[in-house]
């Protein structure tokens, strides 16, 4: 078999490795990383920077505060992710700004 006619009997499946691959590089494989892991909810550090995860069932411990109902972050970066990076909940659940 000639050379040229191996190729073209290989090509649909060498498109179709490019193909998925430059998918991929285009949508960052979209992955989306999960703020904690199952089993787990987000807390807030209050009048501070910060987040932590504790496990379903435990109530926050001093000084940390779960998130206002629909203002939880899921995943890192989503629009509560960057929104809780300039606020957060004072010692009576107001949200503020962070301190300097």
């Amino acid at each position: 078999m000639r050379p040229c006619r191996r190729l073209f009997l290989h090509l649909p499946c060498l498109l179709a490795v490019t193909g998925v691959g430059a998918g991929l590089l285009v949508t960052g494989c979209g992955v989306r990383e999960e703020m904690c892991l199952p089993g787990h909810y987000q807390v807030l550090a209050v009048n501070d920077f910060g987040g932590d995860c504790i496990r379903d069932g435990e109530e926050p411990p001093a000084g940390w505060a779960r998130y206002p109902k629909g203002k939880v972050p899921r995943y890192v970066g989503d629009e509560w992710d960057r929104y809780w990076s300039t606020r957060t909940l004072d010692e009576n659940g107001r949200i503020v700004a962070l301190p300097n």
